[in-house]
């Protein structure tokens, strides 16, 4: 399933100097930026939306260092009224208690109705910070500046916010699209490697399930091409790949708002089991993208028993994984019993069964409701 720009419900210009893409999913309309030097803009672009309020900007403790002051400043430049709220990094954030207090925080600052929050970071921000504006005054506007790679292509784009609880991951979220999402390819520099590379995990996930062209030019795509730069003609690569998983990312949002046809779960790819492999390292062992690299060659093992996936494209998936540096097996000792604990408290469950995505052949994806817990078993056993 190729998509195109006018079935995603997107339009911009067609060259990839310009930065607005403009996206409709349902009943709500927004504009994402992707571009080199786009965040000193910001200001100019919130001004067309918002009066000059109160605001909260929620960023984990690294990013607030790097970048929380110059967002700060470059909102106050705009006469608007800024508040900072650091928070912890790292998946433990995800919780009630995090969001209360990022809550908190607000009510004493003075934030109102008129007010809108920031997320400034990669995942984890924007669905605690996502999941704040929306129950805040019974709900406020979102402004998404991801600042990772895994963000930009997935996690900032469908509206999808929310926190794990002991159980499993985001079990307790709702439905909240931002009104901006700002891509600044600058940001990316500042990521170490491993951070940048988990990205990738969700780029392969879009291409195995939705575009058997995009997965064949990542096989023989150099890795080092998609590297951000201080130079713009060096990233149109990275930003042309952003954009093409941004159409995929909202194609399928778009058609599936609310996850009730089936379609919209068809991102799952690998995630019944990544999340598994993430609740079982205790949130620190692997990054979401990492498990996610797991979780996926775990489905492809999966799709050759229930799909008739052939030989040939599960390792194929497996080596363009291998080739942006992703993890494709289990480290020896690892507590795989865990990974089974966490299985059942999945919210891709429903009445006691799963809904397992798999892939019959790359480029297209279905779910099945005949993977048994013992395919599943097999399948990790194998990893």
């Amino acid at each position: 399933m190729i998509l195109t720009l006018i079935s995603a419900g997107i339009t911009r210009a067609n060259s990839v100097d310009s930065n607005a893409m403009t996206v409709d999913v349902g009943n709500h309309a927004y504009v994402v930026q992707v571009g080199n030097k786009i965040l000193d803009g910001l200001g100019r672009a919130l001004l067309d939306k918002f009066s000059r309020a109160r605001c909260a900007i929620v960023a984990d403790e690294q990013v607030a260092a790097l970048l929380g002051h110059r967002v700060k400043h470059i909102l106050g430049s705009a006469e608007f009224q800024p508040i900072l709220i650091p928070v912890a990094p790292g998946e433990k954030s995800k919780t009630l208690e995090q969001v209360g207090a990022i809550c908190d925080h607000m009510i004493a600052f003075g934030l109102d109705r008129q007010s809108f929050v920031i997320g400034l970071g990669g995942g984890v921000i924007g669905d605690i910070s996502g999941f704040a504006a929306a129950i805040y005054h019974r709900g406020i506007p979102h402004v998404q500046i991801p600042t990772t790679l895994l963000a930009m292509v997935d996690s900032s784009i469908g509206g999808k916010t929310g926190v794990n609880t002991s159980m499993g991951k985001n079990l307790i979220g709702a439905l909240h699209h931002p009104v901006l999402v700002i891509d600044d390819m600058d940001v990316l520099q500042t990521l170490p490697a491993r951070e940048f590379n988990q990205g990738f995990a969700e780029i392969i996930k879009h291409a195995i399930i939705a575009d058997a062209e995009m997965f064949a030019e990542l096989q023989v795509a150099k890795p080092s091409s998609f590297r951000p730069s201080d130079d713009a003609s060096e990233t149109v690569p990275l930003q042309k790949l952003i954009r093409r998983n941004i159409e995929i990312k909202l194609q399928i949002a778009r058609d599936d708002e609310y996850d009730r046809k089936g379609k919209r779960a068809l991102l799952n790819f690998g995630h019944t089991v990544g999340h598994a492999i993430e609740r079982a390292g205790e949130y620190g062992q692997f990054l979401h993208g990492e498990a996610i690299s797991l979780g996926m060659v775990a489905a492809c093992t999966v799709s050759e028993k229930r799909a008739g996936l052939s030989p040939d494209h599960c390792n194929a998936m497996v080596q363009v994984l291998e080739r942006f540096d992703l993890p494709t097996r289990l480290p020896a000792g690892f507590p795989r019993d865990k990974i089974f604990e966490a299985l059942p408290f999945d919210k891709k469950f429903e009445g006691g069964k799963i809904r397992f995505v798999v892939t019959p052949a790359i480029g297209s994806a279905q779910l099945s409701m005949d993977v048994t817990m013992e395919d599943i078993r097999e399948a990790v056993e194998r990893l």
